[in-house]
C-alpha cells in the first residue's frame, strides 16, 4: 500500500502514542474496569434528565469527576458539570472531551434499567448513557495511567443536547464560557458504535404552533371554531407536501396536544415541527410553508370567528448546519487511529453537540463510545457493550493526539483553533 505524504505524519504520530507505556496501562485500565464501566452506566442512566431537567444527573457527575481526582470541578452556568485533567494557568489551551447529560424522556418515565448477558437496556441507556459512561472512563483511565499532555483536557457533561434544549450546554461552552476561546478541538461522545464519526453537522429548525380560541361546551358552543381542527387542517397541508430526496429535506410533526374533556371544544391546540435538511435554502423552503399552512387553516375559518382565534408560531430550535474540513487535523487523526486499530472510518451526517463548534468553523466531531445499540429513544433501548474497548482506544488515541501527546506542543494546539 503506497501512502500520500501528508497520511504519514499522522500514522506516525498514533503508533508512537499507542507505543507509550503510560497509554498502554491506561487501555489495560479500559478492558479490567467493564463492571465498572456498567455500573455507572446504569446508575447515571437510573437518574431522569429531561431537557432543562439534567441538574440532579450534573450533580451525580459532579461527585464522580471528583472521587477521580479531576481539577476544578464544578457546574458552569448553563448547567454543564465540568472538570479539568490537571490544575492550569486558566489561559492555556485546552482540548474538550464531552457527553450530553439530557435524554429525551419525561422525568416521570420509569427507568428501569435490566441486563440480559451484555446487553443494557433502558431508556437512554444508549444515548447517551453510552457516551457519559466513555467520558468517566477516559477520565480514570489518564488518572490512572498518570498521563499528561501538553494541552489540558476539559472534561464535560453538558446540557441541552436533545430537542428543545437547542444545544444550550455547547452553545455557552463555546459562546460564553471562559474556555471558549481556549479549545482548540473537541470530541463529543455519542451513543454507541466503535466505528462511527460525524463529520458533517445536519442544520435544523423546529417550531411549535399553538391555535387558541374561547372554547366552549360540545352541544351548546358546537358552532365555536375547534383549535384541533385548524391545527389538523394545516397539519395535512404540510403532509402533503413533497419533500425532495436530494438534496435530502425531511418534515416531522413530534408532539400533538390540546382539549381537555371529550365533551368540550377545546381552548387551545399545539404541536411540534422539526425541518431538517442539508441545504439551508430547503429549511427556508419549508419554514414559509409551514407559515402558509397555518395561515391558510386560519383563512378557512368564517370571519365572523377568526377574531376570537389567535396563532402563534415559535422557534424552539434552531441548530447550525457546519462541516470539518477533509484535510482537517482531526480528521486525518481519527483516520489514523482507525488504521492503527483496523477500524473503518464510518463518516456520518447528523444533528449532534458538534453542531456548535463546526458552525464556528472549528475542529470537531462526534464519535461513538463503543459497542452496539439499537431502539434509540425508545423505553425499550438497548446497549450491548461488548467491544466498547475498543472504541474508548480509539478516542484515547485521537484525544491525546489533539492534546500534542506526541511532541506537537500546546501553543500548536492553540494556532490551531
Amino acid at each position: 500500500m503506497i501512502l500520500r505524504d501528508r497520511e504519514l505524519l499522522p500514522l506516525a504520530r498514533i503508533a508512537q502514542i499507542a507505543q507509550d507505556r503510560s497509554v498502554h496501562r491506561a487501555f489495560g485500565w479500559f478492558h479490567l474496569h467493564e463492571p465498572r464501566l456498567r455500573a455507572w452506566q446504569k446508575e447515571c442512566v437510573a437518574i431522569p434528565a429531561p431537557p432543562f431537567g439534567e441538574a440532579t444527573r450534573a450533580a451525580w457527575f459532579v461527585d464522580r469527576m471528583n472521587e477521580l481526582g479531576l481539577a476544578n470541578v464544578h457546574i458552569d452556568a448553563a448547567g454543564n458539570a465540568l472538570g479539568l485533567l490537571h490544575e492550569d494557568d486558566g489561559t492555556s489551551p485546552v482540548v474538550l472531551l464531552s457527553a450530553h447529560l439530557d435524554t429525551v424522556f419525561a422525568a416521570e418515565t420509569e427507568l428501569d434499567i435490566r441486563e440480559d448477558e451484555s446487553l443494557l437496556i433502558g431508556p437512554g441507556i444508549s444515548d447517551n448513557g453510552a457516551g457519559l459512561a466513555a467520558l468517566l472512563a477516559i477520565a480514570a483511565a489518564m488518572r490512572h495511567a498518570e498521563i499528561d499532555p501538553a494541552a489540558n483536557i476539559l472534561f464535560a457533561a453538558n446540557t441541552g443536547e436533545e430537542a428543545e434544549g437547542d444545544l444550550r450546554g455547547m452553545r455557552h461552552l463555546f459562546k460564553g464560557s471562559p474556555f471558549a476561546s481556549r479549545i482548540c478541538g473537541s470530541l463529543a461522545l455519542e451513543g454507541a458504535g466503535n466505528e462511527t464519526v460525524v463529520t458533517r453537522a445536519l442544520g435544523s429548525r423546529r417550531f411549535r404552533v399553538e391555535i387558541t380560541g374561547p372554547g366552549g361546551h360540545a352541544w351548546t358552543d358546537s358552532a365555536l371554531p375547534n383549535p384541533i381542527v385548524i391545527l389538523a387542517q394545516a397539519i395535512s397541508e404540510l403532509a402533503a407536501l413533497k419533500l425532495p430526496s436530494r438534496p435530502r429535506t425531511t418534515l416531522n410533526i413530534g408532539e400533538i396536544r390540546g382539549g381537555t374533556s371529550v365533551t368540550s371544544v377545546p381552548q387551545s391546540a399545539s404541536a411540534t415541527f422539526d425541518i431538517r435538511s442539508t441545504d439551508a435554502n430547503q429549511i427556508l423552503s419549508l419554514e414559509v410553508r409551514l407559515y402558509r399552512a397555518v395561515e391558510d387553516a386560519m383563512l378557512a375559518i368564517p370571519r365572523s370567528h377568526r377574531e376570537t382565534l389567535k396563532a402563534t408560531i415559535t422557534l424552539i430550535g434552531d441548530r447550525p448546519a457546519g462541516e470539518l474540513a477533509p484535510n482537517s487535523r482531526l480528521l486525518a487523526s481519527i483516520h489514523a487511529a482507525d488504521r492503527h486499530l483496523r477500524l473503518r472510518t464510518e463518516e456520518r451526517l447528523g444533528s449532534t453537540d458538534a453542531n456548535i463548534p463546526l458552525s464556528l468553523g472549528r475542529e470537531a466531531v462526534a464519535i461513538g463510545a463503543g459497542g452496539l445499540a439499537g431502539g434509540v429513544h425508545t423505553t425499550n433501548e438497548w446497549h450491548d457493550t461488548r467491544g466498547r474497548d475498543l472504541a474508548l482506544r480509539r478516542v484515547l488515541l485521537v484525544l491525546l493526539d489533539l492534546c500534542g501527546y506526541a511532541g506537537i506542543n500546546a501553543a500548536e494546539c492553540d494556532e490551531r483553533s
